[in-house]
């Protein structure tokens, strides 16, 4: 680029006028070394848009005024585009989502993913991915077969007696219930039951979008067994339970039962339909979380349906789980929402690795987000340990780094107020 003239320097405008003439052209640049170097690396059609981009950007700082001077002679030559372009393309093409180590006291936690997949259910998933698969196809007799057919017996093994269907998310299981058994009836719900489950979306938006319609009876902190008796009628479609999730309400409170509420719906001839969000496949109490009942306890309380989720306390892949009476999920199967919110062959693959491992008894072994929730503090320790030492390696002398005692949340919507003994790291 030439110097400026004194004329030039007087004059802004021409000034940028003869900057945009220095812009280089995207053919000559995609000839120079530096970057046609970038496109062998990362395809020449990919590389020519970014050239194009970048080039509307450095003309948009001319015009601007943004970028002259020494800067704007640096940003002109190909090895300055060569680098922002080559930055661009590896941003673009890294795999994603990015490996990250989860440090924050929270195991199941819905922003890195939730819980982590066992070595089976990984491996389950990439040969079904890498494979062509007897996913609807009936090896035996020789003609088309049903999808969730690869769970019967796993699930038939966990919930004796019980139908079920599993779709891509809880929310969209809770939807596909209420719309299969209460559309434009009424859903009885408590009024600190009317929960947002994350991602702004509420359980009133969900019902409403099913085709129900919202009968809320009690108050925030107390509902009656008798609220709900007194608003059901004939118009009444369900009576709906929500796992209240992220927060526990204490104190002056009242809800009944499940098995009292079960009873009522069964008087009434309306099923209950429990939403139990985390589902918990095993009794966790031996880990100190008392307050996650069983999905299995749920349905011998009588309730006729339940949904829960099968990436939070069940350590599997994103998944929505409804269990419950044959005949009511049946009816769940039919509903062309279950074609929409379908899982696919991966889900599949990953679901049955996981629900095998509740089935020869060692969830607790082979489950990593059980795994993790089942280690003592101690074990922690020794990690933790071991982390010390390495960031301690590499922070410097001025940095203090040290192990002490803390506890961690179990997340996902689940037991809000529990929580385990750990270790964690200090640094100040």
């Amino acid at each position: 680029m030439q110097r400026r003239s004194r004329k030039g320097a007087e004059n802004p405008l021409a000034d940028r006028r003869e900057a945009l003439r220095e812009l280089p052209q995207v053919g000559r640049l995609l000839e120079s070394h530096a970057v046609s170097r970038i496109a062998r690396k990362y395809g020449v059609e990919l590389v020519t848009r970014l050239v194009r981009a970048e080039i509307a950007r450095l003309r948009a700082g001319i015009v601007s005024g943004q970028l002259e001077g020494r800067a704007l002679e640096r940003a002109l030559r190909a090895p300055a585009i060569a680098r922002a372009v080559a930055s661009r393309a590896g941003d673009l093409l890294v795999p994603r989502p990015r490996r990250v180590i989860n440090a924050t006291g929270v195991v199941v936690h819905t922003n890195l993913g939730r819980s982590v997949l066992s070595a089976e259910a990984a491996a389950g998933l990439a040969m079904t991915a890498q494979h062509y698969t007897d996913l609807e196809y009936a090896l035996e007799e020789g003609g088309r077969g049903n999808r969730l057919g690869h769970l019967d017996d796993l699930m038939a093994e966990l919930f004796p007696d019980a139908g079920f269907i599993v779709v891509n998310n809880n929310a969209a299981a809770i939807m596909l219930a209420l719309r299969a058994l209460a559309r434009n009836k009424e859903v009885v719900i408590s009024r600190g039951e009317l929960v947002e489950i994350g991602g702004s979306f509420r359980v009133p938006d969900i019902l409403a979008a099913s085709g129900g319609k919202l009968r809320e009876v009690g108050t925030t902190n107390k509902t009656r067994l008798s609220d709900y008796g007194d608003a059901i009628g004939p118009r009444t479609g369900a009576i709906l339970k929500v796992h209240t999730s992220n927060f526990k309400i204490v104190g002056f409170t009242d809800q009944p039962k499940i098995g009292s509420l079960a009873r009522l719906a069964a008087k009434s001839g309306k099923p209950l339909i429990v939403d139990w969000g985390s589902g918990d496949l095993a009794a966790l109490g031996p880990l100190g979380i008392h307050d996650e009942i069983p999905v299995c306890e749920i349905l011998d309380a009588g309730a006729d349906v339940v949904t829960f989720s099968g990436d939070k306390l069940l350590g599997g892949p994103q998944a929505g789980f409804a269990v419950g009476r044959p005949e009511l999920i049946a009816k769940l199967r039919k509903d062309p929402l279950a074609r929409v919110c379908r899982l696919d062959r991966l889900l599949i693959a990953a679901l049955h690795a996981t629900l095998a491992a509740y089935v020869r008894g060692r969830a607790f072994e082979d489950v990593p987000t059980l795994r993790m929730l089942a280690l003592e503090a101690d074990q922690i320790g020794k990690r933790a340990e071991t982390v010390r030492r390495a960031v301690a390696a590499g922070a410097g002398a001025g940095a203090r780094i040290e192990v002490i005692d803390g506890t961690s949340k179990t997340g996902g919507g689940s037991s809000p107020t529990g929580e385990r003994p750990t270790r964690l790291l200090a640094v100040s």
